[in-house]
């Protein structure tokens, strides 16, 4: 009589079909679980040519564009623990606090991108994240990233300019119209890039021969201390004078012509 040994086949069959059935679970789960982490929200909001718009967030980027449009478009991409914000329009002024509806709550980032008038007046501030502005030809534009986080401002023509981070580079490429810039940071580059022809004072404080004029090296710029200080006046054109002032604790500031 023979007697066959058992078929331990089927056993291991199951075995695999038990952990593919697995996996697709974790796999369901992983997405399920990643569609749950964010939420994007559109809004959008009726504005005069010159309006003033204003955001404080808390952690997260924040991309400011010009076009075309009297409208602002505001999209949130929020991620969890999901932050609450209710946008507020008044006459000439749209304003979004993320720290004020937040307060006493541990929240996660939110990314914002947002669409402007090209003219108007644009305040940013964040404790966390990179802020990026772009072809606003306002009065004023200022970005301000109290902890760390780039900020990049291109293609500005604005009579006040003011750009401030704690930790990371700032990178400023647009006009001089005859106003006022400031440029701060305490750890990172800052980076100047306007027209050749441009006339201005400067002030500029920063490491030991940490400051790189290039083009704008002049004559009526006295060096202090090491050269960790320039003041003085740049004569390049028949424009208006502007008034720049940069402070850089650690980093470099340089100059660039175009």
């Amino acid at each position: 009589m023979n007697i066959r040994p058992p078929d331990t086949r089927y056993p291991t069959l199951k075995a695999r079909a038990v952990l593919s059935v697995s996996a697709l679970v974790v796999l369901l789960l992983s997405f399920s679980g990643a569609a749950l982490a964010q939420r994007t929200i559109t809004r959008k909001y009726p504005a005069q040519g010159n309006v003033r718009f204003e955001m404080k967030n808390i952690s997260g980027s924040i991309t400011i564009e010009a076009w075309g449009k009297n409208i602002i478009e505001v999209s949130a991409t929020v991620y969890s623990p999901a932050a609450q914000f209710t946008p507020e329009q008044t006459e000439g002024c749209v304003g979004i606090d993320v720290v004020r509806d937040n307060r006493g709550h541990m929240v996660g980032d939110i990314n914002f991108r947002v669409k402007v008038p090209a003219n108007s007046t644009v305040n940013i501030e964040t404790k966390r994240g990179n802020i990026s502005i772009n072809n606003i030809h306002g009065d004023m534009v200022r970005a301000h990233v109290s902890t760390s986080g780039d900020v990049e401002l291109t293609g500005l023509r604005a009579n006040q300019v003011i750009a401030e981070s704690g930790m990371g580079n700032i990178f400023y490429d647009g006009e001089l119209t005859g106003g006022t810039y400031t440029f701060k940071s305490l750890s990172g580059d800052i980076t100047i890039r306007i027209p050749a022809s441009s006339s201005f004072n400067l002030v500029a404080n920063g490491q030991a021969q940490s400051i790189d004029l290039n083009v704008f090296a002049s004559p009526g710029l006295s060096f202090v201390g090491d050269g960790r200080k320039v003041y003085g006046n740049v004569d390049r054109g028949s424009g208006p004078r502007s008034s720049l002032v940069i402070f850089n604790q650690r980093g470099r500031i340089s100059f660039l012509g175009r």
